[in-house]
């Protein structure tokens, strides 16, 4: 598992908190030729009928997460985790397949260009690890997270920013607003502090809104990401 040591692989971690601009930061790295999978959508695809994630996600939290349409009802769901405080029992069922994903992910791109900058866009890289050290774990593969990457990118912005993003991501339309905003202020306290965060982050890249600006940071980052698999 990512036993790379020798080899030229760089394994990157790019994380930043909800709304932080971090799934930009991931397409403007795969423009300049990084290797880059989402943790999110590997979540979403783990999460779907037939899946082992699914059906201990139905087990644990009950019939009415599921919809209609028999696939999860992810924003009761989420509703649920956040609300009722049982967020730590829904990322402890999805956490470890997606970790796993991703190694798989990994061996993947090292067998095709061993010398690769493979990064793993993923919100919750820090706090996956708190939450298994505050679950009493230290050797699990969550325990373990960070250290499972030669580099982590944490991208920041200011947390008005964040709630407008993930508002206008949302409710396009303003219907909702005020639930939405909710919601984001409500995720967020669960998440690690940006200053937190990049204090132990190898790179911080700063997103206050000017895209030009923040592809300027990207695109002076990019050479030493390659130096370092080279």
């Amino acid at each position: 598992m990512f036993l790379y040591a020798k080899e030229k692989l760089l394994r990157v971690g790019l994380t930043g908190g909800l709304g932080s601009g971090k799934s930009t930061v991931a397409a403007i790295l795969r423009e300049l030729g990084a290797e880059v999978v989402e943790a999110d959508e590997l979540g979403r695809t783990l999460m779907e009928p037939g899946q082992s994630i699914f059906a201990e996600i139905v087990r644990v939290f009950g019939a009415e997460v599921v919809g209609t349409d028999g696939r999860l009802n992810r924003a009761r769901l989420a509703e649920m985790a956040f609300k009722d405080g049982r967020v730590q029992e829904l990322n402890a069922i999805v956490h470890p397949a997606v970790i796993a994903a991703e190694e798989r992910w990994m061996e993947q791109v090292f067998a095709h260009n061993p010398a690769a900058v493979a990064v793993v866009e993923s919100a919750l890289i820090f706090e996956v690890e708190r939450d298994a050290r505050q679950r009493g774990e230290s050797e699990t593969l969550l325990a373990d997270w960070r250290r499972r990457m030669d580099r982590i990118i944490v991208v920041t912005a200011p947390d008005a920013l964040k709630i407008a993003r993930f508002v206008q991501r949302v409710s396009p339309d303003g219907v909702g607003r005020a639930t939405a905003e909710a919601s984001a202020r409500q995720r967020l306290s669960h998440q690690i502090p940006d200053a937190e965060k990049a204090d132990k982050a190898d790179y911080v890249v700063k997103n206050e809104g000017d895209l030009t600006a923040l592809r300027s940071q990207v695109a002076a980052l990019w050479p030493r990401l390659l130096a370092e698999s080279n």
